[in-house]
Protein backbone atom coordinates (compact mmCIF):
# COMPACT_ATOMS: atom_id res chain seq x y z
CA UNK A 1 0.00 0.00 0.00
CA UNK A 2 1.47 3.26 -0.64
CA UNK A 3 2.25 5.06 2.54
CA UNK A 4 0.97 8.23 1.50
CA UNK A 5 -2.81 7.24 1.47
CA UNK A 6 -4.00 5.96 4.76
CA UNK A 7 -7.44 4.21 5.51
CA UNK A 8 -9.68 5.70 7.70
CA UNK A 9 -12.35 3.12 8.73
CA UNK A 10 -15.19 3.49 11.94
CA UNK A 11 -17.67 1.12 13.63
CA UNK A 12 -19.44 4.35 14.14
CA UNK A 13 -20.04 4.99 10.50
CA UNK A 14 -21.72 2.29 7.89
CA UNK A 15 -18.87 -0.34 6.82
CA UNK A 16 -18.29 0.75 2.93
CA UNK A 17 -20.57 -1.21 0.82
CA UNK A 18 -18.33 -1.74 -2.12
CA UNK A 19 -14.88 -1.57 -3.05
CA UNK A 20 -14.10 2.05 -1.32
CA UNK A 21 -12.68 3.19 1.95
CA UNK A 22 -14.96 4.83 4.48
CA UNK A 23 -12.16 7.71 3.97
CA UNK A 24 -8.59 8.19 3.21
CA UNK A 25 -6.14 10.62 4.34
CA UNK A 26 -3.43 12.02 1.87
CA UNK A 27 -0.98 14.88 1.74
CA UNK A 28 -2.79 16.00 5.26
CA UNK A 29 -6.80 15.68 3.59
CA UNK A 30 -9.05 13.56 5.02
CA UNK A 31 -11.46 12.49 1.86
CA UNK A 32 -14.51 10.62 2.64
CA UNK A 33 -16.69 8.59 0.67
CA UNK A 34 -19.93 9.75 0.18
CA UNK A 35 -22.33 8.72 3.03
CA UNK A 36 -25.66 8.11 3.16
CA UNK A 37 -28.12 8.19 5.81
CA UNK A 38 -27.21 4.17 7.07
CA UNK A 39 -27.13 3.59 10.72
CA UNK A 40 -24.72 1.71 11.26
CA UNK A 41 -25.61 -0.39 14.24
CA UNK A 42 -28.16 -2.19 11.84
CA UNK A 43 -26.79 -1.13 8.32
CA UNK A 44 -30.45 -0.29 7.25
CA UNK A 45 -31.89 3.38 6.18
CA UNK A 46 -32.90 5.64 8.55
CA UNK A 47 -36.49 6.61 8.83
CA UNK A 48 -37.81 10.03 8.97
CA UNK A 49 -37.28 11.05 5.22
CA UNK A 50 -35.15 13.76 3.90
CA UNK A 51 -34.60 15.13 7.30
CA UNK A 52 -33.77 12.10 9.36
CA UNK A 53 -31.34 11.04 6.25
CA UNK A 54 -29.49 13.75 7.14
CA UNK A 55 -29.03 14.11 10.27
CA UNK A 56 -27.29 10.34 9.88
CA UNK A 57 -25.89 11.31 7.31
CA UNK A 58 -23.74 14.50 9.04
CA UNK A 59 -23.58 11.72 12.07
CA UNK A 60 -21.60 9.30 10.19
CA UNK A 61 -19.26 12.10 8.34
CA UNK A 62 -18.63 13.26 11.94
CA UNK A 63 -18.01 10.09 13.26
CA UNK A 64 -15.11 9.34 10.57
CA UNK A 65 -13.33 12.35 11.17
CA UNK A 66 -13.64 11.83 14.34
CA UNK A 67 -11.89 8.54 13.93
CA UNK A 68 -8.94 10.50 12.52
CA UNK A 69 -8.94 12.85 15.10
CA UNK A 70 -10.70 15.68 13.00
CA UNK A 71 -14.20 16.98 13.11
CA UNK A 72 -16.75 19.23 11.40
CA UNK A 73 -15.13 22.01 12.02
CA UNK A 74 -12.10 20.57 10.21
CA UNK A 75 -14.20 20.46 6.81
CA UNK A 76 -13.16 22.77 4.46
CA UNK A 77 -15.48 21.59 1.45
CA UNK A 78 -18.39 18.75 0.88
CA UNK A 79 -20.74 17.90 -2.13
CA UNK A 80 -24.35 17.51 -1.37
CA UNK A 81 -26.08 14.85 -3.91
CA UNK A 82 -30.05 15.39 -3.58
CA UNK A 83 -32.39 13.30 -5.03
CA UNK A 84 -34.95 15.97 -5.14
CA UNK A 85 -33.62 19.86 -5.29
CA UNK A 86 -36.57 21.00 -3.89
CA UNK A 87 -35.51 19.45 -0.47
CA UNK A 88 -32.86 21.52 -0.48
CA UNK A 89 -34.24 24.02 2.05
CA UNK A 90 -34.69 21.31 4.55
CA UNK A 91 -31.24 19.93 3.93
CA UNK A 92 -29.38 23.43 4.49
CA UNK A 93 -31.29 23.50 7.48
CA UNK A 94 -30.20 20.97 9.22
CA UNK A 95 -26.25 21.09 7.78
CA UNK A 96 -26.22 24.38 9.40
CA UNK A 97 -26.72 23.18 12.44
CA UNK A 98 -23.82 20.72 12.40
CA UNK A 99 -21.39 23.56 10.70
CA UNK A 100 -19.93 26.67 12.23
CA UNK A 101 -18.51 29.85 10.92
CA UNK A 102 -16.21 29.89 8.85
CA UNK A 103 -18.56 27.60 6.83
CA UNK A 104 -16.72 24.87 4.18
CA UNK A 105 -17.02 26.00 0.80
CA UNK A 106 -19.70 23.29 -0.75
CA UNK A 107 -21.38 22.26 -3.88
CA UNK A 108 -25.20 20.69 -4.40
CA UNK A 109 -26.45 18.81 -7.01
CA UNK A 110 -29.50 17.01 -7.72
CA UNK A 111 -28.76 13.23 -9.05
CA UNK A 112 -31.05 10.59 -10.78
CA UNK A 113 -30.55 7.83 -8.39
CA UNK A 114 -28.66 7.45 -5.39
CA UNK A 115 -27.37 4.18 -3.60
CA UNK A 116 -30.28 2.46 -1.66
CA UNK A 117 -32.45 4.95 -2.60
CA UNK A 118 -31.07 7.09 -0.89
CA UNK A 119 -32.74 10.75 -0.44
CA UNK A 120 -29.05 12.54 0.22
CA UNK A 121 -25.64 11.92 -0.03
CA UNK A 122 -22.74 13.91 1.38
CA UNK A 123 -18.94 13.79 1.01
CA UNK A 124 -16.46 15.87 2.88
CA UNK A 125 -12.24 16.89 2.98
CA UNK A 126 -11.24 17.84 6.06
CA UNK A 127 -7.56 19.17 7.12
CA UNK A 128 -5.67 16.67 8.93
CA UNK A 129 -1.98 16.86 10.53
CA UNK A 130 -0.48 13.91 9.02
CA UNK A 131 0.93 12.23 12.18
CA UNK A 132 -2.56 11.69 13.36
CA UNK A 133 -4.04 8.20 13.99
Amino acid sequence: MDASKQPVSTDAAPAAIGPYSQAVVCGGWLITSGQIGLDPGTGQMVEGGVEGETHRVLQNLQAILEARGASLADVARCTVYLKDLSDFQAVNEIYAGYFQEPHPARACVEVARLPKDALVEIDAMARVADDAH
